[in-house]
């Protein structure tokens, strides 16, 4: 269960149409280079909780500071109730845009994964007790929207680390994150998955494949997301995939 939702921050961006404050835009931006400047997703954090403070903050607000929370979570997050703090944040600000805007597919999807996320760094039991919560969420993001790949990734994430007996299915994990890649190819966090379900599957070649392809992506979809956990986590498989052999 340690992967789950793992590393969706990525390119949730896309198909947000986010024409909010500057503060709004300024994230959309740095989302996706925030590897240059670590620090700044403090200060963006801290000031879209600031903005969200307001009981009529706007859906782009409340979209940003779900987002921020995640990738603060993930990056900047150093310590278990950090992280629980970042993640309950986000998932607040999530259901709160879900209930101004129930047919947005990137308010569904932040909600599933923050709370994935918090389930997660709870523990298994936690994560499984919030499975349905964040399966829904991701169901109801792809009705919304077909084409919206995150939600493909968080689907592809679930089927691949839930046992069997709570639902997971290798084959749904696959299907779920080649669909993704048909719809975003550059989205490197999508095919790392792809290579975990293959790697389970027993499908040595072709997880390694996927792998590398990770490695020499040129042009990834969110290059901040590239450098700082795609690659890092594809030599790692790699690595050991080598010590196995």
């Amino acid at each position: 269960m340690r992967a789950l939702v793992a590393g969706l921050a990525l390119v949730a961006v896309a198909g947000t149409a986010w024409a909010g404050s500057p503060l709004v835009s300024e994230l959309q931006a740095f989302s996706t280079r925030y590897n240059e400047n670590p620090k700044k997703i403090d200060e963006l954090k801290a000031a879209l909780e600031k903005a969200a403070e307001f009981p009529d903050a706007d859906l782009d607000t409340l979209l940003a500071l779900a987002q921020v929370c995640f990738i603060y979570g993930d990056v900047r997050a150093s310590t278990e109730d950090e992280k629980l703090a970042a993640y309950d944040c986000g998932r607040h600000a999530a259901k709160r845009a879900i209930e101004l805007a129930p047919r947005s597919a990137p308010a569904q999807f932040w909600y599933g994964a923050n709370t994935g996320r918090w389930g997660q760094v709870k523990g298994i039991m936690r994560s499984l007790f919030l499975l349905p919560t964040v399966k829904g969420a991701m169901q109801a993001a792809i009705a919304i929207d077909p084409t919206y790949a995150p939600a493909y990734a968080l689907g592809g994430s679930i089927y691949c680390e839930v046992p069997s007996f709570a639902g997971g299915d290798l084959d749904r994990s696959e299907a779920m994150f080649r669909k993704g890649l048909d719809l975003d190819p550059r989205y490197t966090n999508m095919r790392l998955g792809l290579a975990r379900t293959l790697l389970k599957k027993g499908r040595t070649a072709d997880a390694r494949r996927e792998l590398e392809a990770v490695l020499a992506e040129k042009a990834p979809s969110n290059p901040a997301d590239w450098a700082v956990k795609d690659v890092p986590q594809a030599k790692a498989i790699l690595a050991t995939m080598g010590e196995r052999s």
